[in-house]
């Protein structure tokens, strides 16, 4: 009965792909990966199950009490008589599915202290070796060569090529680090990329990449997309600079201010010795004249 039932169920169109809006109740993530919950709303509800494949694309973490839209079919379970959703995708309701992970890991990590300022390294304040690690082909890594050589061009620059988008980037940029961290040591570390949407720049708010930059002993400034655009990895790091030009002048000197402050100082180290010398002339002075008006006497 339960597999003729099945049978129907299956080859009803409408029940084979739909999209059933509820809130989520008992929420079970199993150690196979597969999420079990129950969907609800104030009339009525059904149970639900999302098989681990389609639960690792998820970019947020569903829980109890969370509002969301759910796609799948309907089908039932032989096994014990019920029927329910089995859902592929889904996705927050009246809130964007990337935001509400940025969100959730955001606070997450922010609780665990990866934030807090006093794990925040100083920067050198003249470094001799910088790490790049970014697309070589982006605007990124032509604007930070340009603004340092400029700034700074005795600085020796080493580029770490990653990609900086798509499946590869999280474990490419966390390679990276652990490059510049083990075998090509620098004084510093600028990670980051140029603009893009939000889906662009989310390799980012990678939880993974996050702790990589958090236990890194290398001082690391991120630079992600334009000054309006904020990161998991703008958080966790030492520095955070608005744009990959930005972080070039964050992280080296401008020679020409620095020749003036050496100027400035040459200046005023002569006017101190020649003050002093002046002083020293007259006590001269002043001793010889008390000299020679003791041997009159």
């Amino acid at each position: 009965v339960n597999n003729y039932i099945k049978t129907l169920f299956e080859s009803a169109k409408p029940l084979s792909s739909l999209m059933i809006k509820g809130e989520i109740a008992n929420f079970k993530r199993h150690s196979s990966g597969h999420l079990y919950f129950t969907l609800k709303d104030e009339f009525s509800q059904i149970s639900a199950i999302m098989f681990a494949p389609s639960a690792t694309r998820l970019k947020f973490k569903p829980c109890d009490g969370m509002r969301i839209i759910a796609e799948g079919g309907i089908s039932v379970y032989v096994k014990s008589g019920n029927y329910q959703i089995y859902v592929k995708e889904m996705q927050p309701d009246g809130v964007g599915a990337l935001f509400l992970a940025y969100e959730q890991l955001k606070q997450q990590l922010q609780k665990e202290g990866l934030f807090a300022p006093s794990h925040k390294k100083a920067l050198p304040s003249v470094p001799e070796t910088i790490g790049v690690i970014t697309s070589p082909t982006g605007a990124a890594v032509r604007d930070i060569i340009n603004i340092t050589g400029r700034r700074w061009p005795q600085a020796k620059l080493f580029l770490y090529p990653s990609k900086v988008q798509g499946e590869d980037a999280e474990g490419e940029l966390i390679k990276g680090l652990l490059y510049f961290e083990q075998k090509q040591k620098v004084d510093v570390i600028i990670i980051g990329r140029g603009g893009g949407s939000a889906e662009d720049l989310w390799v980012f708010n990678s939880e993974r990449l996050a702790r990589a930059i958090y236990a890194a002993n290398t001082p690391i400034v991120s630079a992600v997309g334009h000054e309006t655009d904020f990161t998991i990895c703008d958080f966790v790091a030492d520095r955070r600079a608005p744009t990959p030009s930005a972080a070039a002048e964050l992280v080296v000197p401008d020679r020409t201010e620095m020749r003036r402050r050496v100027d400035a100082l040459q200046k005023l180290i002569g006017q101190k010795v020649g003050m002093l010398f002046q002083k020293k002339r007259r006590d001269c002075l002043d001793r010889e004249r008390a000299l020679h008006k003791g041997m009159q006497r």
